[in-house]
């Protein structure tokens, strides 16, 4: 593994990890909300010995500092996505670029900025939506209305410390967001990278999530994308991915996976990295070969 650390364009500082050859077909992956580069191990593993791996941990995250005021948003998403793949791509050098969750919704922040559409060959969406996050959750197990938006927008932006993984966290923790047959060993391990997240960012990231309006880059987004999601999804319901999956100019379907949750890439690993492996053969083996001739 390699580091370094990559200067966005307000100064904010984002760290990135590089795994695998420099000359291997490059995978770009960009973790949700209240997560970090670990939220990919599986994908690193899996994809690691035969592509270049880069991950990145988004402002307030990880080990990526917390962003100064008017640092949270959704062009701050963008920007910091924008330098990771100018510092880690090659001038013109095209990759596959995943995102999970506040992931996902980076690619459709910036699926109109130059730096998006020079690097991106595809795209793989898991477990996100573009807009009405908090109207649609089902989070609370309420009847859809003014009453439940405005609780949901209560829990989600709540500032008490998450503290400790305890029995009864990682149970919260696997209702809100994972699938009920989750294994026991997935859900503290998502227990363990979720809590780690400083309070302040969560908090920060939350109310831009509650205003999220991204459907207009959804519809900008003319990669060829893919969509993951779990039918058992909460904080996303999978209402989100069939519209996604609708509205992009490039569609190729979604994959709805049966009784999993949001956590998709740790919930399933093996669908997820498939998935990335079948877009780079598709999409970037192919510029690399015609490029050699």
């Amino acid at each position: 593994m390699k580091t370094q650390e990559v200067i966005s364009a307000d100064g904010s500082r984002i760290h990135v990890e590089v795994y695998g050859d420099d000359g291997a077909p490059a995978v770009v992956l960009a973790h949700g909300w209240t997560c970090s580069t670990e939220f990919w191990n599986a994908q690193i593993r899996d994809l690691g010995g035969s592509h270049r791996v880069i991950v990145y941990d988004q402002r307030g995250h990880g080990s990526s500092p917390a962003a100064g005021p008017g640092g949270y948003s959704t062009d701050a998403l963008a920007d910091d996505l924008e330098a990771v793949l100018k510092a880690t791509l090659a001038p013109g050098e095209r990759a596959v670029l995943g995102g999970h969750s506040m992931g996902g919704m980076t690619m459709m922040a910036a699926s109109r900025r130059p730096g998006f559409r020079e690097h991106a060959a595809a795209v793989l969406l898991c477990s996100t939506g573009s807009s009405q996050l908090v109207e649609e959750s089902l989070v609370l197990p309420m009847r859809a209305g003014r009453l439940r938006t405005r609780l949901t927008r209560a829990v989600l932006g709540a500032r008490a410390p998450l503290g400790p993984v305890t029995p009864l966290s990682k149970r919260i923790l696997r209702y809100g967001t994972m699938g009920p047959a989750s294994a026991p060993a997935k859900v503290a391990e998502c227990a363990r990278i979720v809590h780690a997240c400083p309070r302040a960012s969560r908090v920060a990231w939350s109310k831009v999530l509650a205003e999220l309006e991204l459907d207009t880059g959804v519809r900008e987004l003319t990669v060829p994308t893919a969509v993951i999601a779990g039918t058992a999804d909460r904080l996303t319901p999978i209402v989100h991915a069939r519209r996604i999956a609708e509205a992009l100019p490039q569609s190729l379907g979604l994959v709805e996976l049966v009784g999993m949750g949001h956590m998709t890439p740790v919930e399933a690993p093996e669908v997820v990295s498939s998935r990335l492996r079948e877009l780079v053969d598709a999409y970037v083996r192919v510029d690399i070969e015609e490029e050699a001739v």
